[in-house]
């Protein structure tokens, strides 16, 4: 992953890399390359140019309009201050160590992208970028690396399906290998294609709700992390179309039932050595590894406006569904917002890391990895106490009991996420003010367009965007 910037005229060495690679790219017959970046709705978003174009692209960028920041996931558009005109340009600049082919679309490449001004600036709006640095800060002012991984939880409909319609197109029990044998091609396909573009998979299993598959990888930096979330998602819908499949990721893609999760796994390391394994607090974490906890813990309410940013998220984060939809945390407690895992004894020290379960896939993953960073970073910086752990489903501890730990329900409207965020100086200040007010008004536009929808309604009119 390049580490600085992109300026005008390229990177040392960038544009002659880049013109060995068009030539190295056109020789395996690679005809374009999809420049690709997700917008604050979520929304994966490209532009292409031919193999022969990308030294131009590495050395001057690719125009698009800065609109699509205060873009709605019906392509609708609000505006803030400073975003949702029809003024300006930016310019995407590909991101050369991250270059894959994709195996499953013949002729083309992938690359994600950063973005910056005309005049060279990055782009504030560029939730990449604000990744990079988030990280890059942590390891100036803490000595502090990261490893992540997303979740990719999705399901697969039948292509032939009347209108938008979502019909399962298998009919196996939830972990069952009737449901994985139905799917055996698609799958093997998919496997295989992963493997050839570098992506290192966990695991691959059939899900609990209906059509619904789970598909892990290994952990990587978090730049890395969220990049592999977006081309995981873009080889799972190309695959499966050449199977006559349709995917969805939505976090809901019926009005009632369990919906798709993109929970984020994270572990804090200094010096090579794991902070959540090996120390002298709970389940073997060390003290500041309690203190990043609890940093993501006590900000969870604001963190939501990024994590489960859709209309969509709301019919997914319900009690007593595994989605975590209260501040508490547990070990290996799947109804907990926060699930210490510790791995299996002999692997801890490399295996241990905290999930964070209210995320979803409509999340921008670079957002959501930032403001979960910056939330846990404030509380190791501050030395915060962890409250005493829950276990069980926190739906069911008695009143008094969960308001001496805390635990309360996390927003159940994107409006309440919002107010929340905007009373949170840390996450507004690790994005940034205009990054922070797109956040606000594209939200607030998303809770508008689905007002006076039944859950039914909510999940058709987000079931196919993400």
């Amino acid at each position: 992953m390049s580490e600085s910037d992109p300026v005008p005229g390229g990177r040392p060495g960038e544009v002659e890399r880049a013109t060995a690679l068009s030539g190295e790219l056109t020789g395996q017959g690679v005809h374009g390359v999809v420049l690709a970046y997700v917008d604050t709705a979520g929304i994966a978003r490209v532009k292409t140019v031919p193999t022969a174009k990308l030294a131009p692209a590495a050395a001057w960028g690719v125009g698009m309009s800065p609109v699509f920041d205060t873009f709605l996931a019906d392509d609708s558009i609000v505006t803030t201050d400073v975003l949702g005109s029809p003024d300006g340009d930016l310019r995407l600049y590909p991101d050369l160590d991250r270059l894959t082919v994709l195996a499953a679309q013949p002729g083309w490449a992938w690359a994600p992208v950063d973005r910056i001004t005309q005049e060279g600036a990055p782009h504030p709006a560029c939730g990449r970028t604000v990744l990079r640095r988030t990280v890059a800060g942590a390891a100036e002012r803490h000595g502090v690396a990261f490893k992540a991984a997303v979740e990719i939880e999705w399901a697969v409909g039948r292509g032939d399906a009347e209108g938008d319609a979502f019909v399962p197109a298998v009919s196996g029990p939830a972990y069952g290998a009737v449901r994985q044998i139905e799917l055996s091609d698609c799958a093997a396909d998919l496997l295989a294609a992963l493997a050839a573009q570098g992506v290192d998979v966990e695991q691959f299993h059939p899900e609990y709700a209906a059509g619904q598959f789970e598909l892990s990888v290994a952990a990587l930096d978090p730049v890395a992390a969220a990049d592999h979330s977006v081309l995981v998602r873009q080889t799972i819908r190309a695959v499966s179309r050449r199977h006559g499949l349709r995917v969805s990721f939505a976090p809901a893609v019926l009005g009632q039932g369990v919906g798709n999760g993109g929970h984020l796994h994270l572990s804090a390391w200094r010096e090579g050595a794991n902070l959540h394994a090996g120390g002298t607090g709970r389940y073997g974490m060390t003290a500041e590894a309690e203190s990043f906890v609890a940093g993501v813990l006590g900000r969870l309410p604001a963190l939501t406006a990024m994590t489960a940013p859709s209309p969509a998220s709301r019919l997914r984060l319900r009690p007593s569904q595994w989605a975590g939809v209260f501040t508490a945390w547990g070990r290996e407690t799947r109804e907990a917002a926060l699930r210490i895992v510790t791995g299996t004894a002999g692997i801890r020290d490399r295996a241990a890391n905290l999930e964070v379960k209210p995320v979803d896939l409509a999340a921008n993953p670079y957002l959501a990895l930032a403001s979960v960073i910056a939330a846990g970073l404030d509380g190791l910086a501050s030395s915060a106490p962890l409250p005493e752990e829950t276990t069980g489903d926190p739906a069911r501890l008695d009143p008094a009991v969960a308001k001496a730990r805390g635990v309360r329900r996390l927003p159940v409207t994107l409006t309440e996420s919002v107010a929340a965020f905007r009373t949170d100086d840390v996450l507004r200040t690790a994005l940034g003010p205009v990054l922070a007010d797109a956040v606000i008004a594209v939200r607030l536009g998303e809770a508008a367009a689905a007002e006076g929808l039944d859950d039914d309604g909510v999940a058709a009119a987000y079931r196919w965007k993400y």
